[in-house]
């Protein structure tokens, strides 16, 4: 399978709020590189941080641009993140329901077909702004 396969199945369960299809995309030992965050080893530490996501934020993403390298070895995938800020998240402004839209992007590695890591960016900033 080629990485834009795996990234299109990945994106389309988030977009789902498949939490499972996300997960079946990735390698056991995933390093998850969060937007200023830590970063967390291992599908349970991901699982946990989507639930957390969950919670917090109801988001979709439009625009989705995939990329991969001819390889098939890494991938990226270039977004807008469409959200609600659902429930107040630690150190962050009160939520109010308030709604967002921001650019994002994504950088992956692949590994024997599933998504070896995941990095995601976006300009929090730019959240905070709309937010506030």
């Amino acid at each position: 399978m080629d990485a834009t396969e795996v990234l299109g199945r990945y994106f389309a369960a988030f977009n789902a709020g498949n939490v499972d299809g996300m997960l079946d995309c990735l390698t056991e030992d995933v390093a998850h590189h969060v937007n200023e965050g830590e970063v967390r080893i291992g599908r349970d530490l991901f699982a946990e941080f989507c639930a957390h996501m969950n919670r917090c934020y109801k988001e979709e993403l439009t625009d989705i641009v995939l990329f991969s390298a001819q390889d098939g070895t890494r991938g990226a995938a270039e977004f807008v993140v469409n959200g609600t800020y659902l429930m107040t998240d630690d150190g962050l402004p009160e939520a109010r329901g308030q709604t967002y839209r921001l650019p994002g992007a994504s950088f992956m590695s692949l590994k024997d077909g599933k998504i070896a890591r995941v990095t995601t960016y976006y300009n929090l900033a730019d959240w905070l702004k709309q937010v506030a």
